[in-house]
């Protein structure tokens, strides 16, 4: 059985997120799914079931547990579908509770991925945990069913946060996001830092993932939220791992979203199963 590894949300090696990817004809055994996951060691491992040359089903699996959602597997799944087992330049994932995300390759092999919102509310009661493992000020917290996505004044104190993981881990499933405007960016972090209209960084240790590299899911909510802020539909995302990575948003109309990024084969490996 072939699996493929793909850094997702960069055209550079070592560079984005990394994910497995594994397609099949049937789904296979949940419990070996998990194992490949753990196996793996990546944020997460994909599994693509196929329908038809332009109909897929996908799931995804941390070292620790199947999550109901990930943007940057998707986008790995999409390069490798799009490179290896389909001609079409549109191909459609049928994904449990969430329904059909429809995805695009362009020329230049930047994949367009058609998502839900998942829309994030601010709140003024949450957790304690917050303030004791966040060690920046920060100005607003958010909460959407994936994340508590904290809001910084300073998009430096984004970049030099270093929380406390054992506390956030207390939190649960619910993950944190940290995010900012994207001016005044050091330069240091990228070229094209000024450019961007917010950066973020994203943590779930209780999911076996301390600091997710780029998470196209949480940017259902933070590409939004920033686009309401900046008034404006188009945002440029830099989510500020140590790797790094770009995405490119784009709020829809009916509570939709486009994020695109590009991704580079890392891999390509037998699995003896």
């Amino acid at each position: 059985m072939k699996m493929y590894q793909v850094d997702a949300f960069t055209n550079v090696l070592f560079k984005g997120n990394p994910a497995a990817v594994i397609v099949t004809e049937q789904w296979l055994d949940e419990a070996l799914m998990q194992n490949l996951a753990l196996e793996n060691n990546l944020s997460e491992t994909a599994f693509v079931k196929v329908i038809d040359a332009e109909n897929y089903e996908i799931r995804w699996f941390t070292p620790t547990t199947e999550v109901d959602f990930c943007g940057h597997a998707t986008l790995a799944s999409s390069f490798v579908l799009f490179k290896d087992f389909t001609s079409a330049k549109v191909i459609q994932f049928h994904v449990k509770n969430l329904g059909i995300f429809v995805v695009s390759q362009e020329a230049d092999g930047k994949i367009k991925m058609n998502f839900p919102i998942r829309r994030a509310e601010k709140i003024t009661d949450y957790p304690e945990i917050l303030n004791q493992a966040l060690s920046k000020p920060f100005k607003n917290v958010y909460l959407n069913s994936q994340a508590y996505i904290v809001e910084y004044e300073n998009p430096q104190h984004v970049i030099d946060e270093t929380p406390n993981l054992e506390l956030l881990k207390q939190l649960g499933k619910i993950r944190t996001a940290i995010t900012a405007q994207g001016t005044l960016v050091d330069l240091a972090l990228t070229a094209q830092a000024e450019q961007y209209d917010c950066i973020s960084r994203y943590f779930a240790p209780a999911n076996g993932i301390n600091e997710d590299p780029v998470t196209g899911s949480i940017h259902t909510a933070i590409a939004p939220l920033w686009a309401e802020k900046l008034a404006k539909k188009e945002i440029l995302a830099y989510q500020a791992s140590q790797r790094g990575g770009e995405l490119y948003c784009v709020v829809l109309e009916n509570e939709r979203i486009e994020i695109s990024g590009y991704a580079k084969l890392y891999m390509q490996a037998e699995l003896y199963l």
